[in-house]
């Protein structure tokens, strides 16, 4: 039997699947089982971001897994501290804990939070998130989730969230009390919709966190690493927060994710406070040490932000060529939305008949987010199947 005949026998229904068999990658190029090949604009949502089988991470994760592949977390690694290092150096952050994924990690800002509220602010435990944010399917991640569809089935949820409209600060002050500990938020929602904050907004959070003493934690699962066009989206807006989390690109496709927090918030964490096994295995972290050096010091971050700046202009084109279907372009950087007023799905499967890969945010829009090696003819060409796509509209 084929892989997708294999799959749909033993593996849980978790997944509307694609009926295609990815069995090769190189930069932005994908190729199927029966050989057609693909550009990939979703970078299996924000994760691949030095493209698929770059050369210098598979020469790193071949050395180290030739050298040492796992020991507990109670000894230390090289590749682990050379990252933090990286990360810490790079960032507003005095520490990082290392975990495994987006959810794990913002599991872990999550009881960072609770008990920054049980031993700063006489046993604060309400967080503020936003509606239509995502912030994982664990059970605390969901329940910090603003979206129905996400939740449902898995009632009583985790208590103790308020979930207030994105962009609007006044909202996040209607509902604020005396229980408040922290506002967990994406400094630009991706799954929500690929939606761009109004100016303040983010500033706003972190003068009204410092002004009752509360966390404000940015959620940059997929806007950070070089994502938006800056190392991290909350550079965009000149603040700085409490807590980040990160996962998603870290080590281009191997699962790794990260909680950097200032000084202050990072003494929470003692030992046996939290934990993990598999994190920050020295594989894993030798990958996400070729990623950081390509960002930090291998000028991929202004690539993607001078690309970013070119892609937009040129969906904006068509946003303007087909007003009646596109009413909006929005995003930074290489994390794109082309909102419509019909549902994405089709346009999605069209351009994957033409060889394009893309995904849906909010049913509605069109959600780019491709290797940031893309280039300006890899750009040229999707548009240009957009273009023959909306056409047949």
């Amino acid at each position: 039997m084929d892989a997708a005949t294999l799959v749909d026998k033993y593996v849980m229904n978790t997944y509307g699947r694609a009926p295609i068999t990815f069995v090769q990658g190189q930069g932005t190029q994908l190729w199927d089982s029966q050989g057609n090949q693909y550009t990939d604009f979703l970078a299996g949502i924000a994760v691949v971001n030095l493209g698929h089988a770059h050369p210098e991470v598979t020469e790193a994760v071949c050395e180290q897994a030739a050298r040492l592949v796992h020991v507990s977390n109670l000894y230390y690694t090289e590749p682990q501290a050379r990252v933090a290092e990286l990360l810490v150096e790079n960032s507003f952050a005095d520490k990082v804990f290392f975990c495994n994924s987006g959810a794990e990690a913002n599991e872990g800002a999550l009881k960072l939070a609770r008990l920054w509220g049980k031993n700063k602010m006489k046993g604060a435990f309400t967080i503020i998130t936003m509606e239509r944010s995502f912030h994982g399917r664990t059970l605390g991640t969901l329940s910090a989730t603003g979206q129905d569809k996400i939740q449902k089935g898995y009632d009583p949820l985790v208590p103790r969230f308020k979930h207030v409209p994105y962009g609007d600060l006044e909202a996040v002050k209607a509902v604020w009390d005396d229980n408040v500990c922290a506002v967990l938020v994406e400094p630009v929602l991706g799954e929500g919709g690929v939606v761009v904050p109004p100016d303040g907004y983010l500033p706003g959070l972190r003068e009204l966190c410092d002004s009752h003493g509360a966390l404000l934690m940015f959620d940059e699962v997929q806007t950070g690493l070089g994502r938006t066009g800056k190392l991290f989206a909350h550079e965009h807006f000149g603040v700085k927060p409490h807590v980040m989390t990160l996962a998603k690109a870290l080590a281009n496709g191997l699962p790794a994710g990260a909680v950097l927090a200032d000084v202050e918030a990072a003494e929470m964490f003692g030992p046996g406070s939290h934990a993990t096994t598999f994190g920050a295995g020295p594989v894993v972290m030798a990958a996400a040490g070729v990623v950081l050096e390509n960002l930090v010091n291998g000028g991929l971050v202004e690539h993607a932000e001078a690309t970013g700046y070119y892609f937009k202009a040129q969906l904006e084109g068509l946003a303007a060529k087909y007003p009646k279907v596109v009413t909006q372009v929005r995003g930074l950087g290489l994390l794109l939305g082309l909102a419509l007023n019909m549902a994405a799905g089709p346009l999605v499967v069209r351009l994957r008949e033409m060889g394009y890969i893309v995904g849906a945010a909010q049913d509605t829009v069109i959600r780019f987010a491709p290797p940031l090696v893309v280039t300006q003819g890899d750009i040229d060409g999707l548009v240009a199947a957009l273009d023959q796509a909306l056409a047949e509209i």
